[in-house]
């Protein structure tokens, strides 16, 4: 079948508002501030052949694309072969099984068979971070985890809702082993419902083009997206590209460690091998294959963000399995570091081997973490317990064009921090502090974004805090002789006794009473290019807002500038002519 330009492009503005109205209902209808303000949700449509991305919602996390893809992939394996019950329409599938195509245990995937005329047409699917799923720690995030059981409850694919209706026997198992249980049911039929409204919505798409044109369609466009990463790949000379990538440690033992990448082009197509990374790792930063794979595929579409989310623009991207890495993690090794750390880690590395080709389009590290951050306790006041997560942003790295933006969400994602008014209301917290970080971006012909800086104070009742974040041993790295982000760093305070943790930013089970506090400054991102390259005006005005010292100014970027941002231009000259000849 032939389609014109016209509808083909009707189509995919249609398959693209189905995933955008279900990210919008997830967000508005869930209970959890990470989903209902944070945002921390993706939704998408999958092939009813092969579970491959055919759309996804342009406000869902990039992380979610290749382990969505994955897992429904293996939900329908499953159930062909027999290991998952067939399903009949209005079934929910819910999974939550990192070893077979999700993440960490926090983050729960539904999928929903979308029937025409007796055969499922495609599925939709959709993925919530729960605040909490069980485990050793509130939250799920146990930074010294050394197996999955620890982690929080795991679930194979069943189907919660069995022809529209909710299993209890199911959820009861469930509730009986999350804690906050009876807050879970907002989330539950918010996800619900948002695979609901995207079914109506797709057919309203099918009845008015037809089954057939709308199936030519999506094969049209995954064939196109395809040829357009396949051009963009063209721009890369053939060859191999280099790098390495550090996480600070794995929460048990205290050295970190490596991600080794060689990226091979050739023909328009890359080829990703992970060979000589670090082994399995004892504590939570082991990364699953599905997030190992679509980590890769979220740095490509950082690189080239103008081709389409579909499954087509995957094909030129070959990553060879990195068996007997710390990124091809199996049962029963911990993950609840590898989506919203490790994963970072492995674009950064993808983002380190292919600025030496494209320098006009990689830019330098990001922060490069989640900041994950969970305190649980009883709220005395109000007679319940409360599971609270927080996320939080930092710096961006410099690109040929610009500085890095400033408190930038994560690279997985486009999820943001709660605001702190609706924190502040829902948990007995108060933020004593929470400003950008000045100065922490690292310097360069243009510099990093700088990163948070926000202390939390536990108002009353007794809580316990955990969290597991990265980037506090090293730095965002700065590219092209620019400088290094400054790193994440994480103070406690009980009792008026400051402590920093063993490893930097990952703890767990920390003791807080009213008036403890907790201060974390997260990362800059990487300086672009020679610092004593930038413009002087640039720096005077960095040092007129205060971003850097004079001081600062003078080392970093060799500009000698008065405290009110006026620069000396003959000593300037003078000290940079110095500095490039030393």
């Amino acid at each position: 079948m032939t389609l014109d330009p016209i509808t083909l492009t009707v189509i995919q503005s249609g398959l693209q508002q189905v995933c955008d109205e279900m990210d919008l209902t997830f967000s508005r209808a869930a209970f959890s501030p990470v989903i209902a303000e944070a945002n921390d949700r993706s939704d998408g449509i999958y092939s009813a052949v092969d579970g491959s991305l055919i759309a996804q919602g342009a406000g869902g996390l990039p992380v979610f694309v290749g382990t969505m893809q994955y897992s429904t992939r293996v939900l329908i394996e499953m159930i062909a072969n027999g290991k998952a019950a067939a399903p009949k329409p209005g079934d929910i599938y819910i999974v939550n099984d990192p070893y077979l195509g999700g993440t960490h245990l926090m983050d729960v995937r539904f999928a929903m068979p979308v029937y025409r005329e007796g055969r499922i047409f495609c599925w939709l699917s959709n993925t919530g971070h729960w605040p909490d799923t069980g485990g050793a720690v509130p939250g799920g995030f146990s930074a010294s985890a050394t197996a999955v059981e620890q982690e929080g409850l795991r679930l194979p694919p069943v189907r919660l809702f069995k022809e529209g209706v909710l299993d209890p026997e199911i959820y009861a198992i469930i509730c009986s082993n999350i804690r906050v249980a009876e807050q879970r049911i907002g989330d539950v039929k918010a996800q619900a419902a948002a695979l609901l409204v995207g079914e109506k919505r797709l057919v309203r798409l099918l009845d008015r083009y037809g089954d057939e044109t709308v199936s030519a369609a999506i094969a049209e466009l995954r064939r196109r997206a395809a040829a357009q990463m396949r051009a963009n790949l063209s721009l890369i000379p053939d060859g191999v590209y280099r790098s390495v990538a550090y996480v600070d440690s794995d929460g048990v033992v205290n050295e970190p460690l490596e991600i080794r990448l060689a990226v091979t082009a050739a023909g328009g197509d890359l080829t990703f091998d992970f060979a000589g990374s670090s082994p399995p790792c004892r504590g939570p930063m082991n990364s699953v294959l599905a997030t190992t794979l679509s980590s890769v595929y979220l740095a490509m579409r950082h690189i080239f963000p103008d081709v389409p989310i579909s499954a087509g623009a995957f094909e030129p991207l070959h990553v060879i399995r990195p068996e007997g890495t710390f990124l091809d993690a199996h049962y029963p090794r911990p993950v609840s570091g590898c989506a919203a750390e490790v994963s970072q880690r492995i674009a950064e590395a993808v983002f380190a081997a292919l600025v030496q080709a494209l320098p006009d389009k990689v830019t330098a590290a990001p922060a490069g973490t989640s900041g994950n951050f969970a305190l649980g306790g009883f709220d005395p006041d109000r007679g319940q317990g409360y599971v609270m997560y927080q996320i939080s942003g930092g710096g961006y790295g410099g690109n040929a064009d610009h500085d890095g933006l400033s408190n930038g969400c994560s690279t997985i994602g486009i999820s943001k921090a709660p605001p702190v008014e609706i924190m502040e209301q829902q948990y007995p917290v108060l933020y004593r502090r929470y400003a950008l970080r000045e100065g922490s971006g690292g310097a360069g012909r243009h510099r990093g974004g700088f990163g948070l800086d926000y202390e939390i104070e536990l108002r009353r009742g007794a809580a316990t805090a955990s969290f597991v974040m990265d980037h506090g041993r090293f730095g965002p790295p700065g590219v092209l002789g620019g400088g290094d982000g400054q790193p994440n760093q994480v103070t406690v305070v009980q009792g008026g006794v400051s402590m920093t943790p063993a490893h930097l930013s990952k703890a767990q089970d920390i003791p807080l009473a009213p008036g403890d506090r907790v201060r974390v400054r997260t990362p800059g991102g990487g300086g672009y290019g020679d610092p004593f390259a930038r413009e002087t005006a640039a720096v005077g005005e960095d040092v007129r807002l205060e971003r850097y010292t004079a001081a600062e100014a003078r080392a970093l970027f060799g500009v000698v500038v008065s405290a009110d941002g006026a620069v000396d231009a003959l000593a300037t000259e003078a000290l940079r002519a110095a500095g490039r000849r030393g």
